[in-house]
């Protein structure tokens, strides 16, 4: 498939990485600098300049293309791409936009600004912050299989039960498979004699309620349910969208926002959320209003540099989990080595949606994990698959050590991978693989 990325930042530098193994991609950006250092970087064809002329798209060959992506910082500027690209040829075409107005207006015929699909950074870290919000001391969660399987990665800390344990004792859910650990960087697949470590990130997969019951397990001081007292500390769009989506799960967070009129905005259209108009850098003011005891603190104002210090103050006046929204991804690392729980980066995460949409066509669903190390994918076996019709500890036994399987669901139900369950045709299963074998295993299925 020949696909053209306008905009060469983080997230078209991530989606070109992720394609460029099996798509002929083409990168256009505007810096002349940055396109360079992603031909050497990347197998990929690179083009400096502007993605919403004519002549650059002609020198693209737009006319052969079959997907197009607009993914620069400029909503506006990918609106135009798009439309662009639509009037000399007939690509697919994904635009990347952070206002939510320009989705709700696209949504209303799905074809608005001559865009195919459309993918919003505000709302889509919104989800992910309730999703984390929901399951006490997760770093990351993903839903399969239409939400009877979740996906969720934690740190394992040198407080929790299962450090120094086997995954064979740590492995006393029904319906939940521990898949690999993230140990230094590096990718561990879960084997039963594998040993947990403290510090390690732990992905498990299975049902939400046995991934709710490790969370209670490895973390028995954290929320036993979803966190009843949130703190979002600015009201931008993403606090805003946070806020929204709580409310839709009947809780009433608290927002603190600075600006008079945006405070007043939030306050007529969140009508369960408390909103404080007050600076949040205020230590004062945080003690007060008693920081220390919400079950999370969502640092979401749209400075990174504010957030840190917001998170930080959070944390020294004794809030016991903070999810900072990170925007340039160089400083995810910093904010985790200070201690922040979460920090989620609105430029990765439009990655990984985009990513995950392009593959549609040979996963129904992926979560990419640790910097594009793993890849957890939901597969629908047809009745031409290599896998079916066979127990699982032989499909393994010829996959070798590189895939885990999390999850089956069969008719609507889910079942819990045994090294006896066959597989059948229509099976949905969601394993957990490294990355480099993603290719060739869904060539399998």
């Amino acid at each position: 498939m020949r696909t053209v990325i306008v905009g060469a930042g983080e997230v078209g530098t991530s989606i070109a990485k992720n394609l460029s193994s099996d798509h002929d991609v083409v990168v256009i950006d505007i810096d002349e600098d940055r396109a360079e250092q992603l031909k050497y970087d990347l197998d990929v064809m690179t083009l400096t300049g502007d993605g919403t002329t004519l002549t650059t798209l002609r020198s693209a060959e737009i006319e052969s293309a079959d997907l197009f992506i607009a993914s620069t910082d400029n909503d506006r500027t990918n609106l135009v791409a798009c439309e662009t690209a639509k009037t000399m040829a007939d690509p697919f075409t994904i635009a990347r936009t952070k206002r939510v107005e320009y989705l709700r207006t696209w949504e209303l015929t799905e074809k608005a600004f001559s865009v195919d699909f459309m993918v919003c950074s505000d709302l889509l870290t919104a989800e992910n912050i309730v999703r984390v919000v929901g399951l006490p001391s997760a770093i990351d969660v993903d839903p399969f299989s239409g939400g009877l399987v979740q996906m969720a990665e934690f740190e394992i800390n040198e407080t929790s039960p299962v450090a120094g344990q086997t995954i064979a004792e740590a492995d006393r859910f029904d319906a939940l498979t521990f898949a690999g650990l993230f140990r230094n960087d590096k990718l561990v697949l879960a084997k039963g004699t594998t040993r947990i470590e403290a510090g390690d990130r732990a992905v498990v997969i299975g049902s939400p309620e046995s991934v709710q019951a490790f969370a209670s397990d490895i973390a028995p001081e954290a929320t036993p349910d979803e966190a009843d007292e949130v703190v979002i500390i600015g009201g931008s769009e993403i606090g805003y969208q946070t806020a929204r989506l709580l409310e839709e799960r009947s809780l009433s967070p608290r927002i603190i926002e600075q600006d008079p009129d945006r405070a007043r905005y939030l306050a007529e259209e969140l009508p369960d959320t408390l909103v404080m108009e007050h600076d949040a850098t205020d230590t004062d003011f945080l003690a007060r209003e008693n920081i220390d005891e919400a079950d999370v603190v969502v640092a979401a104002l749209e400075s990174d540099e504010r957030n840190l210090l917001v998170s930080v103050l959070a944390k020294r006046l004794g809030t016991d989990r903070v999810v900072a929204v990170v925007d340039i991804g160089e400083y995810v690392t910093l904010f985790e080595e200070i201690g922040i729980d979460v920090a989620i980066n609105p430029r990765q995460v439009m990655a990984e949606e985009i990513t995950r949409f392009t593959r549609g066509g040979v996963a129904e669903n992926i979560a990419l994990l640790e910097n594009n190390q793993a890849e957890v994918l939901e597969l629908k076996l047809s009745d031409t698959s290599e896998l079916i019709d066979r127990p699982i500890k032989d499909v393994a036994a010829d996959l070798g050590a590189n895939v885990v399987f999390g999850a089956i669901t069969r008719n609507g139900e889910l079942i819990a991978p045994r090294g006896d369950t066959e597989l059948y045709t229509g099976d949905h299963i969601v394993v957990f693989s490294e990355a480099s074998f993603v290719e060739e295993l869904t060539t399998m299925a």
